[in-house]
Parts: C-alpha cells; sequence; structure tokens
C-alpha cells in the first residue's frame, strides 16, 4: 500500500497522500485509508483507483478541505447541491469558512422564500398526459392511492379550493378573482360614498321623552343613507359571504384556516352588515345601542382592500417584506426613540438660554414649555416632516433643530436599503414562482430497471435498516463488483427540509430516484433517504415487481 491514493470522481482524477485524508477521521475519504477500504468502496485494481460518482468540481473544494484545513463554498455551484456533497462525504456544514457562509446560507433563505408563496397544487386525475396516461407510471412510482377510486371529494375539493385561492391556478380562478376584485372595489366605493352629504338625507322626528312626572316632546335627528347604496352593499356582502362559505368548505386545513388574518377579516367586515340588518327592525332601546355601535365599528370594511393581497402579487410581496424586517423596523424604532429623547431635551434647556431674567418659567418666550411637549418636534424634525406649529426662536435652539434634522435623515435612511433588497428578493422569487412549470406537467423519470447500477433491491434496504454499520448491495448484470459500503451517521440521519414542503410531500411514497426530495449515495447503490419522515425508506416489495413486470 504507496503512500499515494487516486480517487476518480464524476471522471476527474485526483491524487493526493494517505496522510492528508486521515486529517478528518470520521469522514467518507478517511475510510478510503482504511485496510478493508478495497472490498467497501468501488475500487478499480487495473487504474489503481476508487471511483465515486459525484459532482467534479465539488470535490475539489472537498479535497482541498482535507489538505487546508479551510472550507470554501463555490459560487458557481447551487447551495443546495453543496449541501447535498458535505451530507454524502461526511462533513459537518458548520465547517464552512466565514466568508463564505452567506453564500452558502442564501439557498435556505430562497427555499424559505419560496415557500412562503408556495400553495398545494389540485391533484391532476389519472388521465392526464402528463402522467402518462396514467395507472401503470403511478404505480411505477409506488403512489398507492387511486385517484379514480378517491370518489368526487377528492376529486374536486382541491380544484374548487384552488378556484378561490390561487387566481393563477386555472382560466376559471382568473374569472373568480376578477369577479371578487370587482364586488371588492364595488363594496369600497360604496363605503367612501355614505359619508359623502350628496349620498345622506337628514330626517327630523319628535319623540315623547318622560322626565319624572312631566312629560315632553324631543326632536331627534337622524342620518339616513340613500337606500341604492344599501341594497348594493347587500349584493356585495352576499358574494363575500358565498365565498367565505365555500372557502370553509372545501379548504384542505380548517385550523390553518381560521388563523389566517386575511380570513378573519373576511368574517369581520361580514359580520356587521348582517347584525345591522336584523337589528334595525327592532325598536327598543338596547337594540338601538347597539345598532349605534355597529355603525360606528363600518369602519371594518375598509379592511377588504387587504383581500387584494390573494390577487396581487406585488401586495403579498410588501406583506412578506414588512415581516422579513422586522429587525430592521425595531431597528429604527430604537434609533428613533433615542433621537426624540435626546433633542428633546436639548431643545428644553437650549430655548432657554438668554430667557428674560424677570421671567420665573423661563418660558415664555417659547412653545417648549417642557421637555414631553418636545418630543412632539422631535418626531416632526426627524422624520423631515416640519409642520411649522413649534419652532425654536432662539439662535441655540436653531442650532439644536438643524442637528435634529440630520439625525433623522441619516437614522432612517440607515435601516431602508436592507428593506428595499428584502422587498427586490422577495419579488424577483415571487416571479421566479409564478413561472415554473406546474408540477403536474414536469416529466417524470423512469425508475431504475433490475440490471442497471442504480437499481436497489428492497433486501438490500431492510438489510441496511437492520444493520446500522454495513448495506449489502449485489448489482445485477456484472456492471460493477458487489458493494460492501459503511453507512455514516449523515446518512441515517438525513437532513429535514422547510415545514411547508414536509406538509405536502409526507403522505408520498419514497421512490429511488436522485431528486430534491430525496437523496442518494453514490452511482453504485441509491438508498432512498426520505428526508420528511427522518428515517430510511424502504422499497415495498411491490414496486420490485412492478419493475420486473415493466421490464
Amino acid at each position: 500500500m504507496g503512500k499515494k491514493i487516486v480517487i476518480n470522481c464524476g471522471g476527474v482524477r485526483h491524487e493526493t497522500y494517505r496522510s492528508t485524508l486521515k486529517t478528518l477521521p470520521g469522514t467518507r475519504l478517511s475510510w478510503l485509508t482504511e485496510p478493508d477500504a478495497f472490498s467497501n468502496f468501488d475500487y478499480d485494481p487495473k487504474l489503481d483507483e476508487f471511483f465515486f460518482d459525484r459532482h467534479p468540481s465539488v470535490f475539489s473544494f472537498i479535497l482541498n478541505y482535507y489538505r487546508t484545513g479551510k472550507l470554501h463554498c463555490p459560487n458557481d455551484v447551487c447551495g443546495p447541491l453543496f449541501e447535498e456533497e458535505l451530507a454524502f462525504w461526511g462533513i459537518d456544514e458548520t465547517d464552512v469558512e466565514a466568508c463564505c457562509w452567506m453564500n452558502y446560507r442564501q439557498h435556505r433563505d430562497a427555499e424559505e422564500a419560496l415557500d412562503s408563496f408556495e400553495t398545494p397544487e389540485p391533484e391532476a386525475p389519472d388521465d392526464d398526459p402528463a402522467l402518462g396516461g396514467a395507472d401503470g407510471d403511478l404505480r411505477r412510482l409506488c403512489l398507492q392511492e387511486d385517484a379514480r377510486r378517491a370518489g368526487w371529494w377528492k376529486t374536486w375539493q382541491p380544484r374548487i379550493w384552488a378556484l378561490f385561492e390561487d387566481p393563477y391556478s386555472s382560466k376559471y380562478a382568473r374569472y373568480v378573482a376578477f369577479i371578487s376584485l370587482f364586488f371588492i372595489l364595488i363594496s369600497i366605493s360604496t363605503f367612501c360614498m355614505e359619508t359623502h352629504e350628496a349620498f345622506n338625507t337628514i330626517l327630523n322626528r319628535t319623540e315623547n321623552v318622560t322626565d319624572g312626572n312631566t312629560t315632553h316632546e324631543e326632536i331627534v335627528y337622524e342620518v339616513v343613507t340613500d337606500s341604492w347604496l344599501t341594497y348594493v352593499e347587500g349584493v356585495c356582502v352576499i358574494w363575500f359571504t358565498i365565498e367565505v362559505l365555500l372557502r370553509v368548505i372545501f379548504c384542505p386545513d380548517k385550523l390553518e384556516f381560521f388563523k389566517s388574518a386575511l380570513n378573519i377579516i373576511d368574517f369581520v367586515a361580514i359580520l356587521p352588515f348582517y347584525l345591522e340588518v336584523g337589528l334595525s327592525g327592532l325598536s327598543s332601546k338596547a337594540a338601538k345601542d347597539v345598532l349605534g355601535f355597529l355603525r360606528v365599528v363600518r369602519f371594518v370594511r375598509i379592511l377588504r382592500i387587504f383581500k387584494l393581497t390573494r390577487h396581487f402579487v406585488g401586495l403579498r410581496v410588501l406583506g412578506h417584506t414588512l415581516r422579513a424586517s422586522t429587525n430592521e423596523f425595531l431597528l429604527l424604532i430604537i434609533f428613533l426613540a433615542l433621537g426624540v429623547l435626546i433633542f428633546a431635551t436639548m431643545i428644553y434647556y437650549a430655548e432657554r438660554i438668554g430667557a428674560d431674567p424677570d421671567d420665573p418659567t423661563a418660558s415664555a418666550h417659547t412653545n417648549f414649555k417642557n421637555i414631553p411637549i418636545g418630543f412632539w418636534w422631535a418626531v416632526v424634525t426627524m422624520t423631515t416632516l416640519g409642520y411649522g406649529d413649534m419652532y425654536p426662536e432662539t439662535w441655540s435652539g436653531m442650532l439644536v433643530g438643524a442637528l435634529c434634522a440630520l439625525a433623522g435623515v441619516l437614522t432612517i435612511a440607515m435601516p431602508v436599503p436592507v428593506i428595499v433588497n428584502n422587498f427586490g428578493m422577495y419579488y424577483s422569487l415571487a416571479m421566479a414562482k409564478q413561472k415554473l412549470p406546474k408540477k403536474k406537467n414536469k416529466h417524470i423519470p423512469r425508475a431504475p430497471q433490475p440490471g442497471s447500477p442504480n437499481y436497489c433491491k428492497p433486501d438490500a434496504l431492510a438489510m441496511a435498516t437492520a444493520s446500522p454499520q454495513r448495506i449489502l448491495g449485489n448489482v445485477l448484470g456484472g456492471d460493477c463488483p458487489t458493494i460492501d459500503q459503511v453507512l455514516s451517521p449523515d446518512e441515517r440521519s438525513p437532513i429535514g427540509r422547510g415545514p411547508t414542503r414536509e406538509r405536502y410531500q409526507q403522505d408520498r411514497a419514497c421512490f429511488l430516484l436522485n431528486t430534491r426530495e430525496f437523496r442518494a449515495t453514490d452511482g453504485n447503490v441509491r438508498k432512498g433517504t426520505c428526508r420528511t419522515r427522518r428515517r430510511i425508506c424502504k422499497v415495498h416489495s411491490s414496486c420490485k415487481h412492478e419493475h420486473t413486470a415493466r421490464r
């Protein structure tokens, strides 16, 4: 056994010292220095090299980590790919250098942003051409549920839900979104027109009021809105009611539905109209008090403007930007609070320089009678509004006012670029999400067949699950020798994905393909690792029979 070792990674040969690979014990490359490495890995005695069917460019950075002790992330490689390679080679991601950490973390931020814009898509029927026509492909992918036997509810529930929830899911969803947008604009218009005097009529009537033993007449004035505006509002509320009821009935997760702020706004905006109509015919004093209160809370109808976020991506992006920029807004508030306190105190004392000695309060010549009044002036000045209701009258006060304005410009300007960058990132990701093709239209690759070096037998996976040390797989057809490959701890405990993707993938069967959801270890034996279930997935025997039958 020589001092050097040759590694062929994806067709690119790398040569290094065995002592270099021993610098990181417990990793996959360090196992190549063990005496039984020739039987545990794909070794070619003719070329005297170990072969790994992995990304060759990323492997150069992995090997340099053994040489220099510093792990850098390549800029031309997508973050999830580099994360997969680190997991395969058994290297902890926390070893990435600080200079490359932000570049390495960008893909996770992007995935979280995409998950926030991700909506569940309706399931395609079995006769969809995107599935290749059907039952054979579904069985080939080990999907146990047959959509034809699922019944009417399983077929139409996701379609109707997407019809009202996702305006971009279909042509009919766009029509529904247009109708909903029309009623939203009409409702907001009637809400504003009700406050105009041209649509209001003042009515007066006399009522007998009893005060003790005396009774006298009293004139009561009442403002009545034109009836046609009430009818228009009633039509809008009927549409909103039907929309909310359908969304509640066909919602896949009722609990999450009622937790949504937009859905709560829908209920709050509809309820006062029905209560007002029900109490308008009552003449009791309590009913009139409640009716007067409901007329005051009519302003909640303006909250329907937030329903536009379902139809305009820019508004949704703005909402996500505000939530993602919470720390920046908090920092801005802290800076403003400190500035307001400092400059309000400074202007209070600056205005008293050169005051009249005969004035006991030293505040007769100025508007700043106390420090709390200076808070308002400091806020207006730091935000560059400058109403002019309060202003300094001494040279020292003018100097403080100039410093307050400059500090306000710098304070507001610091967090703004971060917020703008967040908006740009979310908007670009939202546009990319819209332009992505539908999952049901994607090509479904053919599963590995018996005889292929990528085919994994079910009994091999069962043995891997039973034994934590080794996996035995006999590759058919003589493409490569028998493999006795040690499982690393990373393979036994796969990395989890985001909660949104877990929710939509947890009911799907695991199939032996190197996709985004399931990890494969090398080019010789593919061990399907289902990230959402945090365990090594077993391939059902029925899948193997299907592979054999299709062959």
